[in-house]
């Protein structure tokens, strides 16, 4: 095996980066290398450990605020650590998860946002599934008045639309009955924003008179399809407690941005996609505003496929080994309940 050169980060010099980073995190103050030596776990001198620490420092791991001796974590330290604990696939941390009670999977979500953001003290945001993800449960038809008809349609998730139609000629109520027979028979279990919904709307075995009435109600299934993208958030005063706390600059304009429903989404969209725990660290956001800030987050689903996510959003200097462990936790909580539903 080769000698380790001057430029490999050793064993050694990880498990001192790892020491300073949790110590930084646990009080807030840059680590000095005597409490480091002080407290025996590194077997070398205290020049060496100065050595090793200067060493992580000009490697870009380490920061040396001016007015102390310590070393305090730089946004490649911490990405460092979180690779560090990302590796280690510590299993979930359980959290106080009631989602047996809940029948829609909104509540579900907003549930595990609010325990999520207790259990850590962050900020816990949660998507939830888009309606072209989940399928059709239950469809009504409905004659309200002579010319006016609405039509009711429910998704295995819960969401529920409703929309009004008015007609130029009174509607057959026998009409409508047979539509809504029709639909419930040939469309429940199939997912919105598919073909097979469009082909059973459009059957050529149905007469004319039934053709033209579906053609009228299928914009019902379109509002189902062109509904907003959901989040559920948890914490979001805890958080800014945290923050002015630690005088974080600009916390007006970190404030607005958490705000902003475009700023959330794109927080969560990228995890979407991933397999496994997604880590952003300050620096790593393309949005300037919330580069004060960390997110940990994971998708949930049913299998193989992510149809949310479950996310938790701090300062840089937040428990990470916390915060993965529980957002794990949380995506296993909500991907057995949400399999229920949507398998």
């Amino acid at each position: 095996m080769p000698e380790p050169t001057d430029t490999d980060l050793t064993t050694r010099r990880e498990r001192l980066l790892v020491r300073v980073i949790e110590e930084h995190i646990e009080t807030g103050s840059p680590v000095g290398s005597k409490s480091l030596a002080d407290a025996g776990d590194f077997e070398v001198s205290p020049s060496m450990i100065r050595y090793e620490l200067a060493w992580l420092e000009r490697m870009g791991l380490l920061g040396h605020p001016h007015t102390s001796a310590g070393r305090v974590p730089t946004d490649a330290g911490y990405r460092r650590y979180a690779e560090h604990l990302l590796a280690s696939r510590a299993p979930g941390r359980p959290l106080p998860l009631d989602l047996g009670g809940s029948q829609e999977v909104d509540a579900a979500l907003q549930t595990t946002a609010e325990a999520l953001s207790q259990v850590t003290n962050l900020l816990a945001l949660a998507s939830a599934p888009s309606v072209t993800a989940t399928q059709i449960r239950h469809v009504e038809v409905l004659v309200l008045q002579p010319q006016v008809v609405m039509v009711v349609v429910i998704t295995a998730s819960g969401t529920v639309s409703k929309r009004i139609f008015a007609f130029e000629e009174p509607v057959d109520s026998k009409l409508a009955e047979s539509a809504r027979e029709y639909l419930n028979e040939t469309v429940t279990g199939i997912a919105i924003g598919t073909h097979a919904l469009r082909r059973r709307l459009e059957a050529p075995d149905l007469s004319v008179r039934e053709q033209a009435f579906l053609l009228a109600i299928a914009p019902a299934f379109s509002d189902v399809m062109e509904e907003h993208e959901r989040v559920f958030v948890g914490g979001a005063s805890r958080l800014m407690s945290a923050l002015r706390a630690r005088e974080v600059h600009d916390l007006g304009l970190l404030a607005a941005a958490l705000e902003e429903r475009a700023t959330m989404l794109a927080l969560l969209r990228d995890a979407l996609a991933a397999d496994r725990v997604l880590v952003r660290i300050g620096d790593e956001h393309d949005d300037p505003r919330i580069r004060p800030l960390s997110l940990v987050a994971a998708g949930y689903g049913a299998g193989a496929r992510n149809l949310g996510v479950i996310c938790l959003v701090g300062p840089v200097r937040m428990d990470y080994a916390a915060a993965i462990a529980s957002v794990r936790g949380a995506a296993a909580a909500l991907s057995e309940f949400v399999g229920a539903i949507y398998e």
